[in-house]
């Protein structure tokens, strides 16, 4: 019985401290990205052999890195309901949602994270699904503009909410007033001039 115990409490132990330096890193790397391992140990306030007990090298750590925030971000945006909104308040309510990820994981704006190796990008598959299927709804409604490829668009919107973030950290805009400049973007974008300046 106690060495049930005591497996169950190191096993516990190990998952605080993982969970420590998965929060660290996340919140470290965002605002400097080049921060290195050791650095990471420092912030969790763990040793830099714990980090790589958990995570064998920076590749892993950010794999699962994007694992969780994804995983949260995919949570948040199920709670969106966007089939119950007409398509324009649909994409409105998906930018919001994704200013708020944005400013809440900075990390997510990094070339290491925003631009990832092989196949990780099938990471944002259901968030970018979401997005597709609402610009669909609008283009079949004839609400959204649809003189240039869906994939544009979401690409542009991508484009847009990085321009966003990266006005407030250089500090010539406030976080507020660059998610609305945001949204209104957006929604210039994708909506149909008749339906813009109805």
């Amino acid at each position: 019985m106690s060495n049930f115990s005591g497996t169950r409490r190191r096993r516990a132990d190990a998952e605080r401290s993982r969970t420590a330096v998965l929060r660290a890193a996340i919140e470290l790397l965002g605002r400097r990205p080049q921060a290195n391992m050791e650095e990471i140990a420092a912030a969790a306030g763990v040793t830099r052999q714990t980090v790589y007990a958990h995570f064998a090298s920076r590749e892993r750590l950010l794999a699962a890195i994007l694992d969780k925030v994804t995983a949260e971000t995919v949570d948040a945006f199920d709670g969106l309901d966007l089939g119950g909104l007409p398509a324009p308040a649909a994409l409105g309510r998906w930018v919001e949602a994704s200013w708020a990820v944005l400013a809440r994981y900075p990390i997510l704006l990094t070339d290491e994270v925003a631009q990832p190796p092989g196949d990780e990008v099938d990471r944002h598959q259901p968030i970018a699904g979401q997005l597709r299927g609402v610009l669909e709804r609008g283009r079949a409604a004839g609400q959204f503009d649809a003189g240039s490829p869906v994939t544009w668009q979401i690409a542009a919107i991508v484009a847009l909410g990085h321009a966003a973030a990266q006005e407030v950290a250089a500090g010539r805009m406030s976080q507020a007033d660059a998610g609305v400049a945001f949204r209104d973007a957006v929604l210039r974008l994708c909506l149909r001039p008749s339906v813009a300046g109805s």
